[in-house]
Order: C-alpha cells, then structure tokens, then sequence
C-alpha cells in the first residue's frame, strides 16, 4: 500500500447530479424544478415574512409603543450583595472597578444601587446612582455615598 494506490471505501463517494444536460440524462426539461412558478425560475429567493400572497404577520399586526432615546439603563446591585463584597474581600470602599473585578458588572455598565437587604458594615460607596433607601442605609451605619457623572 501507499499513497498512490489510496481510494475511500466502497460506497463512500456520490457522483453529483448533473441537472439540465438534457432529455437523454433524465434530469432535463423541468431539472427537478417542477413545472411554472416562481420557484422554477433562476435568481428566485423568498422574501423574508412572505406568506404565499397572504398578507405577512409584520403588515397585518398595527404599530405601537416607541423606543425613548434618553434611556439610560442601569445594572442594579442590591445592599445584600455589597455587605457580602465586603465581608469576603475585606472591603472599606466599593467603587465601580470593586464591582467590575468581583464580576458583577462590566466595564461599560452604570450601576445603580438598591435597597434591598441590609448593609452592616460600614463602607464608602461610589456608583452612578441610589435609591432612597440604600442611600439612608448607607449613611446610616456610618458609610458614604458618592454619586459618579
């Protein structure tokens, strides 16, 4: 054996169909299309959302709502979750970069904080936003609040 000698296995090779090369090969005349149509024809592609004449879903359903541009979305971030970042890293202040390197946010993400759970140890707190309520826990151990642009 050698390289020269090699084939596949028995059965493992296909000859392609050759279509449209005339009445004599059996894959001539219509070249598998059927007869007429659309679909019979070269360069067809179906439109996207085209239902067979029907009126698509996207033009029979009406428009509504609206996208507001001056939305500014935030990564919200519980009091709970900071008291465990600070336990477990022995943290005094919590800033952006705090959150980004302990995974919880990305680098591009504003964040907001929130109130939800309670916070005992007292640390100082930058981020873009607070509410009421995680601002007044806060301050209220003894921590700050840094409000970042």
């Amino acid at each position: 054996m050698s390289l020269s000698n090699l084939k596949p296995a028995a059965g493992a090779t296909k000859t392609a169909k050759r279509i449209g090369r005339g009445p004599g090969s059996g894959l001539g005349g219509t070249s598998t299309r059927g007869h007429k149509g659309a679909k019979s024809r070269s360069g067809y592609s179906k439109k996207i959302g085209f239902e067979g004449g029907q009126m698509p879903i996207q033009r029979r359903l009406p428009k509504y709502g609206f996208k507001n541009i001056n939305r500014v979305e935030y990564k919200a971030i519980n009091l709970d979750v900071l008291q465990r970042l600070a336990e477990a890293k022995k943290l005094s202040k919590i800033d952006v970069q705090s959150l980004v390197d302990a995974g919880f946010i990305s680098s591009n993400q504003l964040v907001k904080i929130l109130g939800n759970g309670a916070i005992t140890t007292k640390v100082d707190v930058e981020a873009h936003a607070f509410s009421k309520t995680a601002e007044a826990a806060i301050q209220a151990i003894g921590g700050t609040v840094t409000k970042l642009k």
